[in-house]
């Protein structure tokens, strides 16, 4: 029992600061949400849409830099700490490919746009949306390397400054781009909606720049040397994060792309049910925020186990974080549940919205609880490096049975008559059910295997 408590200090200590850096960078999304509310309902389901194509992109690429913490933790537990430097700066090329992608993508938005049936007025702003958002690419990119690294040798507090300061910014810079406060002094004109992407890209050039430029000064960091000298492109070395980071990527876009094609197919439904599930969707991404954040604080751990060779304190990590997580969900999920009509009025001042929001909350209560379990199995298992075997199962659960059941519930009357938005919602739970399980499953025989690998002689 002692081992298993030490196991829970040592994932709270990490835990704490990730969630308030998570919770800090998803506060951007409800302050846009709110503040794009309060303009219009054209502005918020622009934003919802805009918001859901640009974090498809951006999620998907920056998956495949997430093979950096892992790698890194596993390094760190071994103590070879200028491995760890070369492998950040291999990351950096790699980032800066990456949001070249991300830049073009976010500038010809066309297949995605064609799917959802816009109306000229919406279609118009979350295209201005997509374009200002596709300057964050390259910042935002470079950022995600530093988290990785920092959050990989086990020091999240920094990335948790600065996402803070970060949020602390969203505020002034979106009334300065979405209403045009400055508009006299010189300032930018009013762009409404679209106005918070704009923010957005200016806050990711400043977190990037001010990140590294601590990070080449901070005494934490020096053990690393990566600032000690230029490093080509070594294609080993990125092959080797590819080779982990590209499943990870995939298992993203899958994700991704089941809420984004959701949210373009509820688009045909309307302006009211667009809104109603920006307000869903937002709030199940706030709430996956403490389960993230402990799946990812167990992942270090486990990384670090793995590399320090104890495939054993591996195992308890992850048996530790599960419960946890599960303990987590059903506090979150009893919150929603019984909370669903105050909190939908928090977003929206529109009856209509409101009253479908709150309908779609009860079902964000019941997804919740198995988004917590699927959310620490995964991040234990990339801790191990397994991320080929979640990627088919999150594509066989979350396209087939989420995205397909959504449409056939959601949109056509061949089974029960059409349920809009709601069968959507009732699939995304089911599916959500189905990968927790088997993902929960697949991480348990994993450890399982690693623990009989550690010889006879070491056990105590």
């Amino acid at each position: 029992m002692s081992k298993y408590a030490s196991v829970l200090r040592n994932l709270l200590h990490l835990t704490w600061p990730m969630l308030i850096a998570q919770v800090a960078v998803m506060a951007n999304g409800v302050i846009d949400t709110i503040m794009a509310g309060r303009l219009s309902a054209v502005d918020l389901a622009a934003v919802g849409i805009g918001a859901s194509i640009y974090i498809t992109i951006f999620v998907t690429v920056m998956g495949v830099l997430l093979a950096l913490t892992p790698t890194v933790a596993q390094l760190q537990g071994g103590g070879r700490h200028e491995d760890i430097g070369e492998e950040v700066r291999q990351s950096a090329w790699l980032a800066l490919f990456l949001a070249i992608i991300a830049f073009v993508l976010l500038r010809h938005p066309e297949p995605l746009l064609a799917l959802s049936r816009l109306t000229p007025e919406v279609e118009t702003k979350v295209r201005a949306y997509l374009y200002a958002m596709s300057w964050s690419a390259f910042p935002a990119m470079l950022f995600r390397v530093f988290s990785g690294f920092a959050i990989g040798i086990g020091l999240p507090r920094a990335v948790m400054a600065f996402n803070l300061i970060a949020v602390a910014l969203k505020l002034p810079m979106n009334w300065i781009f979405m209403f045009g406060t400055l508009e006299k002094f010189g300032g930018p004109q009013a762009m409404g909606g679209p106005g918070c992407a704009a923010a957005t890209a200016v806050i990711s050039c400043f977190s990037c720049f001010l990140a590294w430029g601590w990070c080449a000064r901070a005494v934490d960091f020096r053990p690393y040397r990566v600032f000690a000298g230029f490093s080509a492109p070594r294609p080993r070395l990125i092959f080797g994060l590819l080779k982990l980071g590209l499943p990870i990527g995939a298992t993203f876009f899958v994700d991704v792309t089941a809420f984004t094609f959701m949210a373009l197919f509820i688009a045909r439904l309307g302006a009211i049910s667009s809104a109603a599930h920006q307000i869903a969707a937002n709030l199940a991404a706030l709430t996956f925020m403490l389960p993230l954040a402990l799946g990812n604080a167990a992942g270090v751990l486990a990384g670090q186990a793995l590399g320090a060779g104890d495939p054993r304190r591996a195992r308890q990590v992850g048996l530790t974080s599960l419960v946890a997580g599960v303990s987590v969900g059903v506090l979150l999920s009893l919150t929603l549940w019984f909370g669903a009509g105050r909190i939908a009025g928090l977003y929206s001042a529109d009856s209509e919205v409101r009253r479908l929001a709150t309908t779609l909350i009860g079902f964000v209560a019941v997804y919740h609880l198995f988004d917590a379990l699927q959310a620490v199995a995964v991040n234990v298992l990339r801790g191990y490096k397994k991320s080929a075997m979640p990627m088919a199962i999150y594509a066989v659960a979350l396209w087939g049975v989420g995205l397909g059941g959504g449409y056939v519930l959601g949109l056509t009357d061949w089974i029960l008559p059409a349920s809009g938005v709601q069968g959507f919602w009732l699939s995304a739970v089911l599916s959500l059910a189905l990968a927790g399980g088997l993902v929960t499953a697949y991480l348990l025989r994993v450890a399982v295997d690693q623990a009989k690998l550690v010889p006879t002689t070491t056990r105590t």
